[in-house]
């Protein structure tokens, strides 16, 4: 269609407008269609500037299917608006898709976090990808892709910025005392062979957003960062997600995932088997669980939440 050649060539030519003449004369058509291809794209969610005498050009930091860089094996679906990339990864598992992809939103209006919780995920100002391996892995090696996916991130962020984030146990990416990414991995397993066939892992980075609602102003924040788009952050993170998953019992990303640790050392509280515990965070173990020295000993939690004293 009319509508996604221009969004190509206006995603390939950021940098500078492009007359309206130009891209009727790049596509074969009339400029009376390439307006109405704008207005069609304006409708579908994708912010256009028009400038008279100048031309067109994307919106700044609008993020396209084009700027995502994929082996030929991999399919990409793009979505202007979803209502959660692991849902939608979901049914196209159901419906028979075959190989990775990668699902990407501009938005998400249900998007989805650990225990059941949502993920605020505004139009345009955030990074909400998921995509869909076969690790044909053993349930218990499948359990490291949830580590991995936060070092993933973390090297994403270090690679592309400035900033030095860190890792909440057990997979929430923080910036300071603020939570910046939210990550939830799903495995469709086969019990019978204990492997997993199918592994989600849906990633929602804070990249931009100024406003939070009341009930996360406190916890929630971005990142912010100067001299990177959201095209180059989510190609680094897809890139650093796709390496450490093909490579997932490497011990460099467990160290990786060790030294970016933002409770190794600090007062935590949890819940285990209903009762709830208070210790310090001393270690994490190969297959992830985190250690807690207690005052009745050390325990080893392999899921669940902890509560982190930031200050101590």
């Amino acid at each position: 269609m009319l509508k996604e050649q221009v969004l190509e060539l206006l995603a390939h030519n950021r940098a500078s407008y492009l007359s309206g003449q130009a891209i009727a004369a790049y596509c074969g058509v009339s400029r009376t269609a390439v307006w109405k291809a704008i207005q069609q794209l304006e409708g579908d969610g994708v912010s256009v500037t028009a400038k008279t005498h100048a031309g067109y050009r994307l919106a700044a930091d609008v993020l396209t299917p084009y700027d995502v860089a994929l082996p030929a094996e991999v399919s990409l679906f793009f979505y202007e608006s979803i209502d959660s990339t692991n849902t939608q990864a979901k049914r196209l598992l159901a419906e028979g898709l075959q190989g990775e992809a990668l699902l990407v939103a501009n938005e998400q209006t249900a998007g989805r976090g650990r225990c059941g919780r949502s993920f605020y995920s505004p139009k345009d100002t955030g990074i909400y990808y998921s995509y869909i391996f076969h690790p044909a892995q053993a349930l218990s090696d499948a359990v490291l892709i949830t580590t991995a996916a936060a070092v993933s991130v973390v090297r994403a962020i270090e690679r592309t910025t400035a900033l030095k984030p860190s890792i909440k146990w057990v997979n929430d990416v923080y910036l300071g005392d603020k939570k910046v990414c939210g990550i939830l991995t799903e495995a469709v397993s086969d019990f019978e062979s204990g492997t997993v066939e199918s592994v989600i892992v849906g990633i929602g980075i804070n990249f931009n957003t100024s406003t939070f609602p009341a009930a996360l102003e406190k916890t929630a924040g971005s990142l912010q960062a100067q001299g990177v788009t959201r095209a180059a952050l989510l190609q680094a993170a897809v890139e650093e997600l796709r390496r450490v998953v093909a490579d997932v019992k490497n011990p460099a990303i467990l160290e990786d995932y060790r030294a970016h640790s933002l409770v190794l050392g600090k007062k935590v509280t949890f819940l285990k088997n209903g009762q709830a515990f208070c210790g310090t965070a001393v270690g994490i173990e190969p297959g992830g669980a985190l250690q807690v020295q207690t005052e009745s000993g050390l325990q080893s939690l392999s899921s669940g939440e902890i509560s982190v004293r930031l200050n101590d």
